[in-house]
């Protein structure tokens, strides 16, 4: 099993951490993970994406330029990285950003309404933990649980007291996507 996957968007929506989130993931599991940030000099609102890794064999190089997934959470991320989603693979993006979506019939396109779903539980962060529990839907990389477990590892203690928050959001990603009619 490999699992080759980027998370994209703006800086300050959370997609080093839900990369992170995954990578922890993968190692709870004991399995091979490759985990590589790449992001601009600005600090919020520049853009962001990271390189996601996830094997049950070793990892050949940390390098790759098309994925089994693309999750973009924002137009010029959708736009950069639609053509490289692997034929047969998976597109999930936040729908409530992205005004021009995906064009291709080769793959799977999940659009998920991860903005507006997390404003309905009242806390704009946890748009990433609705779109990575998507993610997890779809492509059943790692269990859910072992994400909660790590989320106590990349999670600062300080915000511990949010799990319970980002387990209903993760929770919630997985029903919009299997709630979700293929584009495609």
């Amino acid at each position: 099993m490999v699992e080759e996957v980027i998370f994209a968007g703006f800086g300050g929506q959370g997609v080093l951490s839900m990369g992170q989130v995954l990578a922890y993931s993968g190692m709870i599991e004991d399995r091979e993970v490759c985990w590589m940030p790449s992001y601009g000099p600005e600090m919020r609102g520049g853009t962001a994406n990271c390189i996601v890794t996830v094997s049950s064999s070793e990892i050949s190089s940390p390098i790759i330029g098309t994925f089994d997934t693309v999750v973009a959470l924002n137009q010029p991320s959708l736009d950069k990285f639609e053509s490289a989603v692997k034929p047969g693979g998976t597109l999930i993006y936040d729908s409530t950003n992205i005004i021009d979506p995906p064009k291709r019939t080769d793959i799977d396109i999940v659009p998920i309404p991860a903005s507006e779903e997390a404003v309905k539980l009242k806390n704009t962060k946890i748009m990433n933990m609705i779109v990575l529990g998507a993610f997890l839907a779809k492509r059943s990389t790692v269990k859910i649980d072992t994400v909660l477990k790590a989320l106590k590892q990349v999670l600062p203690e300080r915000h511990h007291h949010l799990i319970p928050l980002n387990e209903q959001a993760l929770q919630r990603g997985q029903e919009l996507a299997n709630e979700s009619v293929p584009v495609s």
